[in-house]
């Protein structure tokens, strides 16, 4: 009962706020799952908004792998695309069952700003696609990391706190595999 409840409350907030919505402008789908967050209540929101933040990042992560499995011209690059695709997707299977468990809302889309970022990525090709995405998954994975090592020491619900920590080493393992891709491995 109380996941119907959770659910129809869930799909009345996401209905409510696109009603809210000039007909030309496009809610972003992760500002509308902090938005239903901060009003049902379910757990802390720095849980809340680290489990909404992964979930774009990694939606983020399969998309632009999927990018580097066309657009790439480094067979190394369009390896790491491909565990990209496999490791985020599992990731983002685990998140989606720990927040349905906690009643969080997790965005269904990326972010207005992400999905920027993917169509300028998509528009590169060969070896200028190449040098933009290992540099934009060095950075990215390296501020993921200090975001998953935050929430793991800190975070207020012992299940996101877990999917944070357990989820550290393949954030670790991605970040060395670009950094030997690029050339920059410590």
């Amino acid at each position: 009962m109380k996941t119907v409840l959770f659910s129809s409350f869930l799909a009345l907030g996401l209905g409510l706020i696109a009603c809210n919505n000039d007909s030309n402008q496009h809610q972003d789908t992760v500002d509308s799952a902090k938005t239903v967050n901060k009003e049902i209540k379910a757990v802390q929101a720095d849980a809340s908004n680290f489990a909404v933040n992964a979930a774009n990042g990694g939606m983020m992560e399969v998309e632009l792998g999927r990018v580097a499995q066309d657009n790439a011209s480094s067979p190394r690059v369009k390896a790491f695309g491909a565990m990209m695709i496999k490791d985020h997707t599992e990731a983002n299977n685990d998140l989606k069952g720990i927040a349905t468990s906690l009643n969080i809302a997790l965005p269904d889309s990326v972010s207005n700003d992400t999905r920027s970022e993917i169509e300028h990525m998509k528009m590169k090709k060969g070896k200028a696609f190449d040098k933009a995405y290992i540099g934009m998954m060095l950075d990215d994975h390296k501020k993921d990391i200090a975001e998953f090592r935050k929430c793991a020491d800190k975070c207020s619900d012992s299940t996101i706190k877990s999917f944070a920590y357990n989820t550290l080493p393949v954030l670790e393992k991605h970040l060395d595999s670009i950094q030997a891709i690029a050339g920059k491995k410590p």
